[in-house]
């Protein structure tokens, strides 16, 4: 294992311009210099570091939590650092399991509230911990707290409250960082993101989140080495995709990953056609879905992955269905084809579950039948289980700048009034009211006689 010395050295070191000289002594910074108070911690956290301290054990605060308490945000979750190993961590809560293969943490769990506590890190063994791409494989290598500072991704992310007497401690810059807006990767840029390309990610979601700035070094190192997201799993990408998009700041961070071209290694097909596109169709009808979702994110309603996957990629979607309809496929098999060619090909860098990937084909599959509203079909349209996601999206179209406003009205009017004005105004379009069958011309009997003379 790499001495304190020796580690700190190999990660200051490289091709960060804009890196700082760290003391190896950390920054302590007293309670009543900071803002963080109790009052703003979990109780269910504080329960967790207690307990730990109780036993003998060193407790933190640690990443996240602390630099959102810092910057005056509300933290979504706490997570707490100890020396406390996994299986002693377990036997303290009742109500704790272990989880994880290449490195293993602790969950407690206090009802819908989980507090994930980890053990400290050491830098990981260069032959047995790291793949032939860099990329960390094992990560059960314990260590100590200045070890464990050092191996996280940001300077703003290495910040510790300590439990004992309330101050934050700061190994690698984080709090001038905090008070400057950067967000600074530790150590070697190409280093710290072959370990690990979700890094760029992360990046841009705080960026978006917190309205920090990338320094110089981790932002050229972006450009450099985005095209490692190619070796991501696509299960791990998938959840990254809801961090992103359904965070609340949705239109800002596809902005960001559009800059950095990020966004081309994780949606390829969608963004090959954004950047042949002369009319701007595809990317209005992409931005004002994420708007839409910050929107109800913030009104704190209900969304829907799914919903965000048919925007994401309905112009792939639209585009391959024109081409199906122009060799002479029907309209719905043409859209129903389209869909399963386009979501095959995009689980293979962003898996989609079939739970979201079902309800965005039938989003898509509605779209055609809403135009058909004659008869028995409009009802049956209003009584699909995703009809009103669907509408949602047409009318998310019609906004966009697709000719559908006159479409959209109608079913608007549609759902809203009685069930004899929904049959007059079908019957306006010349169809069958519901549950009236159309009459079938009857065919007259030809004469025995006749028919068997007509065989001869």
């Amino acid at each position: 294992m790499l001495s304190l010395n020796k580690l700190i050295n190999k990660l200051v070191k490289g091709k960060n311009s804009d890196a700082v000289q760290i003391p190896v002594e950390p920054i302590i910074v007293p309670r009543p210099e900071h803002a963080i108070s109790r009052k703003q911690i979990s109780q269910n956290a504080l329960n967790v570091l207690y307990t730990l301290k109780d036993a003998g054990f060193d407790a933190y605060l640690v990443g996240g939590c602390v630099r959102d308490l810092l910057l005056g945000h509300e933290p979504k979750d706490f997570d707490v650092a100890t020396n406390a190993l996994p299986e002693q961590v377990h036997k303290l809560f009742r109500r704790s399991r272990l989880i994880g293969r290449r490195f293993k943490l602790v969950h407690v769990r206090f009802g819908r509230e989980v507090i994930e506590v980890a053990t400290f890190r050491a830098p990981p063994e260069a032959h047995g911990d790291v793949d032939a791409q860099g990329r960390i494989v094992q990560d059960n290598v314990y260590g100590t707290l200045a070890q464990d500072a050092w191996r996280r991704d940001f300077t703003v992310n290495a910040l510790y409250y300590n439990i004992r007497d309330f101050s934050i401690i700061d190994y690698t810059g984080g709090i001038a960082d905090l008070n400057t807006g950067l967000i600074r990767l530790i150590g070697d840029v190409e280093t710290r993101f072959r370990e690990d390309p979700v890094r760029m990610l992360r990046a841009l979601r705080f960026v978006a989140k917190l309205g920090l700035r990338i320094d110089k070094a981790t932002e050229e190192g972006i450009f450099d080495w985005g095209e490692l997201l190619k070796d991501i799993p696509p299960a791990r990408l998938f959840d990254e995709t809801l961090k992103l998009y359904l965070s609340g700041n949705a239109a800002v961070t596809h902005e960001l990953l559009c800059h950095y071209s990020l966004f081309d290694y994780m949606y390829p097909q969608t963004a090959a056609l954004l950047h042949q596109e002369e009319d701007n169709y595809p990317r209005t009808l992409l931005m004002k879905a994420l708007e839409n979702t910050d929107a109800r994110i913030a009104a704190k309603k209900p969304v829907t992955p799914a919903f965000l996957f048919a925007a994401i990629l309905w112009e792939p979607v639209r585009q391959r269905m024109q081409l199906l309809m122009d060799n002479g496929m029907p309209e719905i098999p043409s859209m129903q084809r389209a869909a399963s060619e386009v979501i095959t090909d995009q689980i293979q860098r962003v898996s989609i579950p079939k739970r979201y990937s079902l309800v965005t084909r039938d989003i898509w599959t509605l779209q055609p039948r809403l135009t058909k509203r004659q008869g028995k079909r409009a009802f049956k349209s209003l009584l699909h289980p995703k009809f009103r996601a669907a509408y949602d999206f047409l009318a998310l179209r019609s906004d966009a700048g697709e000719p559908l406003s006159e479409l959209v009205d109608w079913w608007t009017k549609f759902q809203e009034v009685s069930a004899t004005d929904q049959q007059t105004m079908v019957q306006e379009l010349g169809g069958t009211p519901q549950g009236q069958k159309p009459r079938r011309k009857r065919r007259r009997r030809r004469p025995a006689a006749k028919k068997m003379q007509d065989q001869e």
